[in-house]
């Protein structure tokens, strides 16, 4: 069994690995620039969350509609 997948785009073909979310343009750019490997602490994801989700109460409170 392969590790990877075969993706196309505009350039060509790409091997993405098979479990990856994401398809070739992505797996392009993890290639081309390099990548710390240190994730972002989840208390930071949260706070984004939240914060995004009140942007999104207000706005829908200001026009009456989402996004």
């Amino acid at each position: 069994m392969s590790n990877f997948r075969i993706e196309r785009d505009s350039m060509g073909e790409l091997q993405v690995p098979e479990q990856a979310l994401y398809g070739a343009q992505t797996q392009r750019a993890v290639d081309n620039f390099p990548i710390s490997g240190q994730r972002m602490p989840a208390a930071f994801i949260r706070a984004l969350i939240l914060a995004k989700a009140a942007a999104c109460g207000f706005r829908s409170t200001v026009t009456g509609r989402f996004g």
